[in-house]
C-alpha cells in the first residue's frame, strides 16, 4: 500500500543477541517460515527495499522468505520517472536476488492513484492519450519481466470505503472500464503471470470488499482475465476482522486466489509485552486464515523489520507493526506465523532484555561497531555487556559506555547517564576497533 521507509545501506553488517534472563539466545524457529509454508502449500513472503538485500538484512529476507514483492522498486514514480524514460535498476536487484534464493516476486503495482510521476499526474490527456500512456506502461514493465513475476498486483485501491469507485486519475480519464483494460494488456504482455486487484479495509466483510467481491465476479463473467484478489491487510492491534477467513472464502469460492498482500499489525508506542503478546495472536490468526482456504496462496508482510516499515512516518505514535524488531531480533509475532504454518517453537521468554552487536563500517585496519541494549516487558537500572573476540580485534575508543580489553576479553559497562533502560526502550553505545584478516561476530552477553 504504501513506502517502505528508506534508509542508508550499512556497508557490512553483523549481529548477535543474547536475552537476559534466558540461557539461549534469541533464535527464529528452526525450520524457516519459507519451510513450513511450502509444507502447508502455502508461500510466505515480504516487501523489501533494494539497497538494503545485503547483511543481515538480506540474510533474513532470503532465508525465512519464499516470495518478495518490491516495496516501491515496481511503482510508476520509480521505473517510469521521465515519460518514455525507464529505470530498472532496483527492480532488477530484486529480481535478481529472488532468483539467487528461489523466490517468486510479487510485482507491485501497475496501477495506482498514488506514487505516480508529476510528468503523468501534471498532463493534460484526452482518453485516448490516457489509455494509450497506460497500454505502454503496463506492456512494457510486464513485458521486460516475462516469465519472472509470480504475480502482479495490477489494479491497486480503486475503492472508496462505501464501495465506490475511488476518483482518480484513471477512473475520471477512463471510466470503469480502466481495470479491465490493464488486466488484459497485462495479460498479452506475460500470459502466465497471475493478475491480482488490490485493496485495502477489504480483509473482513463490508461495503468495501463487498464491491471488489462484485467487481471481480462481473470481470470474470465477462472473460477478464483476473485470476486473484489481494487483501492488505494493514491493522490495528486487537482488530482483526472476525470475518476474515469468510471473506477469503467466498472469493476463493469465485474461483480466483487470495493473497494477504501487506500485512502489519500497528501498535501504539512503546510496545511492551502485553501488547507484543496480543500482535502475536494477531499475526498468527492472519494466517492461520488463510492456512484454512485452500485457495489463499500467499501471505505477505510489509516489510519484516521494524527498521523499514512504512507505519511510524505515517502514523505518528504508532509503530512496531512487523515480525522483527529494529534490530533484526524475532517478536513474538514472528512465532505466531509460525505456529500458524503448523511449526513447533520456542517463544523467547517474556520479560526480557537483550543486548546486539553491530558493525555499521568497515575498512582495511579498523571497523565502528555499535551494541544496543533494549528491553520489553522488563527493565535495567544498570547493565554490562561483555564479549570475547576471536580474532585479535582491539579496541581503540569507545562511547557512551566505558569500555576495558584484557587480551581477548572485553567488558563495557553504561556511563553515568545511560545506565536506566526502560520497557520498550533501548541504548546504544559504540566503539572504533582495529582488526586483522577477519572480523567474526563475538557473541554478546548481557548482565
Amino acid at each position: 500500500m504504501r513506502s517502505l521507509r528508506t534508509g542508508l545501506s550499512l556497508a557490512a553488517l553483523f549481529t548477535g543477541a543474547v536475552m537476559l534472563f534466558a540461557s539461549p539466545a534469541a533464535h527464529a524457529a528452526d525450520t524457516p517460515l519459507r519451510d513450513l509454508a511450502a509444507a502447508k502449500g502455502k508461500v510466505i513472503g515480504t516487501a523489501v527495499t533494494g539497497s538494503k538485500l545485503t547483511g543481515t538484512y538480506g540474510d533474513i529476507a532470503g532465508a525465512q522468505f519464499s516470495s518478495l514483492t518490491p516495496g516501491n522498486a515496481m511503482k510508476w514514480e520509480t521505473v517510469e520517472p521521465t515519460q518514455g524514460s525507464f529505470n530498472w535498476s532496483e527492480a532488477d536487484q530484486i529480481v535478481a536476488f529472488a532468483q539467487a534464493y528461489n523466490q517468486q516476486v510479487r510485482g507491485h503495482t501497475l496501477v495506482w492513484h498514488s506514487q505516480n510521476p508529476s510528468w503523468l499526474t501534471n498532463g493534460t490527456w484526452t482518453s485516448a492519450q490516457l489509455s494509450s500512456l497506460l497500454q505502454n506502461h503496463i506492456s512494457t514493465e510486464v513485458g521486460r519481466y516475462k516469465g519472472e513475476i509470480t504475480a502482479w498486483d495490477v489494479v491497486n485501491e480503486p475503492f472508496n470505503e462505501d464501495g465506490t469507485y475511488r476518483s482518480t486519475l484513471w477512473y475520471n480519464g477512463l471510466g470503469a472500464n480502466y481495470m479491465a483494460q490493464a488486466l488484459t494488456w497485462a495479460h498479452a504482455a506475460d500470459p502466465a503471470a497471475k493478475l491480482y486487484i488490490n485493496d485495502y479495509n477489504v480483509e473482513g466483510v463490508n461495503a468495501k470488499s463487498t464491491a471488489l467481491y462484485n467487481l471481480v465476479k462481473s470481470l470474470k463473467a465477462q472473460g477478464v482475465p483476473i485470476d486473484g484478489v489481494g487483501l492488505q491487510a494493514h491493522l490495528v492491534l486487537g482488530q482483526v476482522p472476525a470475518t476474515l477467513q469468510q471473506n477469503i472464502q467466498r472469493f476463493a469460492d469465485l474461483g480466483v486466489d487470495v493473497a494477504i498482500t501487506e500485512l502489519d499489525v500497528r501498535m501504539a508506542l512503546p510496545a511492551d509485552a502485553t501488547k507484543l503478546a496480543q500482535q502475536k495472536a494477531d499475526f498468527k490468526s492472519v494466517v492461520a486464515a488463510c492456512v484454512a482456504v485452500a485457495r489463499c496462496v500467499n501471505v505477505t508482510a510489509w516489510g519484516f523489520t521494524d527498521s523499514d516499515s512504512w507505519v511510524p512516518g505515517t502514523f505518528p505514535g504508532y509503530g512496531a507493526a512487523t515480525p522483527y524488531d529494529e534490530n533484526y531480533a524475532p517478536k513474538p509475532a514472528y512465532y505466531g506465523i509460525a505456529e500458524a504454518l503448523g511449526g513447533t517453537t520456542t517463544t523467547p521468554p517474556t520479560g526480557a532484555c537483550s543486548a546486539t552487536y553491530g558493525v555499521s563500517s568497515q575498512w582495511n585496519t579498523g571497523f565502528t561497531g555499535q551494541v544496543t541494549i533494549s528491553c520489553s516487558g522488563a527493565s535495567l537500572s544498570s547493565w554490562k555487556a561483555t564479549w570475547t573476540y576471536g580474532a585479535g580485534q582491539q579496541i581503540t575508543q569507545a562511547w557512551n559506555a566505558t569500555c576495558a580489553q584484557s587480551g581477548s576479553a572485553v567488558s563495557c559497562a553504561n556511563a553515568s547517564y545511560n545506565g536506566s533502560v526502560p520497557d520498550g526502550g533501548s541504548v546504544t553505545f559504540g566503539f572504533n576497533a582495529s582488526w586483522t584478516g577477519s572480523n567474526p561476530v563475538p557473541v554478546v552477553t548481557l548482565g
